[in-house]
């Protein structure tokens, strides 16, 4: 009687950053088998984001030895605020010309023929610290992500939550009334003055002011066309002022909102990731705890503060995880 192999179940799992686009392959048992990284577009709008998401996509696939056709599915995190059983990804202000609503779900769907679903992108990241990691331990947590943006995600006993699409904006958590404009179109949020973007901003302008910076400079070493992570801390090692400056107001800007979560949640635990978080590593996170301390409630106990395990690949696994039977 003959009998023939089962092929393994992979799925697709798709980190959508302000910066750079991770996507990975993996097995029923979150191994990852295959993955690719490309830069996220400057220009353009959701439907060339959404290309540039496909070739990043097949190229993991094609790692894997597999193709984008043969998954059980792809998950995406993605920025903005999220219709998941619509598929739909709007106010993905860090994004190109990413105004309104638009079915990523579907279209990404066309693109690499199977079924895509999609989720906040630092709500599935907390996911698959959760589900994978020690944060399993917590009945409740916030995460919070200083990437491109400042991100948020929610566990309220031990289970996501959501709100309406939208909960766990953290880093549009006014900290300062009529304070710097943010990207959002705010003034005074969190991410104003702790987002890589903003903090972009703001250093051109005061390089174009006459500010002495070392920020372009890197930013060419490193053949980038935005200031990366890798470009802030390259600066900061180098001692320089205005990079410390941003980067010190980043920390005490990101004290304020999470402490100012812990008032109104009383979470167990704060995660610390994003891009410029897990490049800054555990000496930030202290530093970020730190100022948490001068805003906390009196009767409320500090909550654990980490960082992220599962490092830059956290939002691609919890993508992932969104692909279910």
């Amino acid at each position: 009687m003959s009998t023939t192999q089962e092929q393994p179940v992979l799925r697709g799992g798709i980190d959508l950053g302000g910066t750079k686009i991770e996507a990975i392959v993996v097995d029923a048992a979150n191994q990852v088998l295959g993955s690719a990284r490309h830069p996220t577009p400057t220009s353009g709008g959701p439907a060339d984001v959404a290309a540039e998401m496909a070739a990043t996509m097949k190229e993991a696939a094609a790692g894997a030895g597999t193709s984008t056709a043969a998954l059980r599915g792809v998950g995406v995190g993605s920025p903005g605020s999220v219709d998941a059983a619509a598929g739909t990804i709007s106010s993905a202000g860090n994004l190109p010309g990413w105004e309104g609503s638009y079915a990523l779900a579907a279209e990404l769907g066309k693109l690499l023929e199977t079924r895509v679903a999609v989720g906040n992108d630092v709500q599935v990241a907390i996911g698959a610290e959760y589900a994978l990691g020690p944060a399993k331990r917590y009945n409740s947590l916030i995460g919070v992500f200083w990437g491109t943006g400042v991100g948020g995600g929610l566990i309220l006993d031990r289970k996501p939550w959501r709100g309406r699409g939208g909960a766990g904006e953290i880093g549009h958590m006014v900290i300062h009334v009529g304070g710097r404009h943010c990207p959002c179109g705010n003034e005074g949020c969190v991410e104003a003055y702790a987002g890589r973007a903003a903090m972009e901003a703001h250093a051109r302008h005061e390089m174009e002011q006459g500010r002495k910076s070392h920020l372009l400079k890197l930013m060419e070493e490193k053949q980038r066309v935005r200031f990366t992570s890798a470009v802030w801390a390259a600066a900061v090692d180098r001692g320089d002022e205005l990079a410390i400056e941003l980067i010190d107001g980043a920390v005490a800007a990101l004290g304020a909102g999470a402490a100012s979560a812990v008032n109104l949640l009383d979470v167990e635990a704060v995660l610390i990731g994003g891009g410029l978080g897990v490049r800054f590593g555990e000496e930030y996170v202290k530093r970020i705890r730190e100022a948490m301390e001068k805003h906390l409630f009196r009767g409320h106990t500090m909550p654990d503060v980490q960082l992220v395990s599962l490092g830059d690949l956290g939002g691609a696994l919890g993508a992932a995880l969104l692909v279910v039977d």
